[in-house]
């Protein structure tokens, strides 16, 4: 159960969900027929009658379990948490989610602990991040905002920004990367430009130069398998440690590879979030 309020002059509920919210028609269907929507003092609203700004509506409907099983304690960040989602920060070395029933410390087992404890049931990843990287993951707590972030990140409005020390020095110092990237026949997990692979957007600024290497800030357009390393490991600035993509191996074995920053219009609070890592 969530409240909203209308902060335009006339609009009713069916534009609300139809063009603004843009939701399917099967999601839009339910909320009318369990009459989801309500006033503060749970009376029933015309769904195609204008409402004034101020108006506050009242969204109640059942919501889904999410199949997560929840670790005894919530052992990860939460950096930013409201009615509708909240960002984590992924630890380096963790999954985004479990691949199969013996994998119960993921990111979104962590997730589930917090959400189980403030009496909640749902929670589900609206993107993911590798395993070797770290960082900040936008999680919907509700199938509303699930299904407006999904859409959000299909319409490339959720803009996320990532972080990486590269091998050498890239010679301009802002660009964009558009390789298509598909399966790597030879490998099982590693990826590869490839003509017949899917359409793939990288933009990337260098904010800071070194002796044999460089600082780069990184934001996808689109979301592929591996887009950044892959990306960077094909203009030859593979990044630094990610050995499957032809860097040299760092002392620790490891790739240096981090989202710092997502950045989005909420759809529910109509305010600009922007959410930084703080690590």
């Amino acid at each position: 159960m969530f409240h909203y309020e209308i902060n335009e002059d006339n609009l009713t509920i069916e534009e609300l969900l139809r063009n603004h919210w843009r939701l399917g028609k099967k999601l839009v269907h339910e909320l009318r027929m369990s009459k989801a929507i309500t006033t503060v003092n749970d009376e029933p609203v015309q769904w195609k009658a204008p409402l004034q700004p101020g108006t506050i509506l009242k969204f109640s409907f059942p919501i889904p379990s999410s199949n997560y099983q929840p670790t005894p304690v919530c052992a990860i960040d939460i950096i930013y948490e409201d009615d509708h989602c909240l960002i984590v920060s992924k630890p380096k070395g963790m999954s985004t989610h479990p691949n199969d029933a013996r994998d119960t410390h993921t990111c979104m087992n962590h997730v589930m602990a917090h959400i189980k404890k403030q009496g909640g049931v749902y929670a589900e990843h609206v993107h993911r991040l590798d395993r070797g990287t770290q960082g900040l993951l936008l999680v919907a707590k509700h199938p509303l905002a699930k299904s407006i972030f999904d859409r959000m990140i299909e319409e490339k409005s959720i803009i996320r920004t990532y972080a990486a020390e590269v091998q050498g020095n890239l010679q301009a110092s802002t660009g964009t990367i558009t390789e298509p990237i598909g399966k790597d026949r030879h490998h099982a997990t590693r990826r590869v430009v490839s003509k017949t692979g899917q359409h793939a957007v990288t933009h990337y600024e260098v904010v800071a130069r070194y002796k044999s290497s460089c600082i780069v800030h990184l934001i996808l357009e689109t979301g592929r398998t591996h887009q950044i390393r892959v990306h960077l490991a094909y203009i030859g600035h593979p990044i630094i440690g990610d050995t499957m993509y032809g860097a040299r191996e760092t002392a620790n074995g490891d790739y240096e590879l981090h989202a710092i920053q997502l950045e989005f219009e909420h759809p529910f609070l109509n305010k600009q979030i922007v959410v930084k890592d703080k690590k």
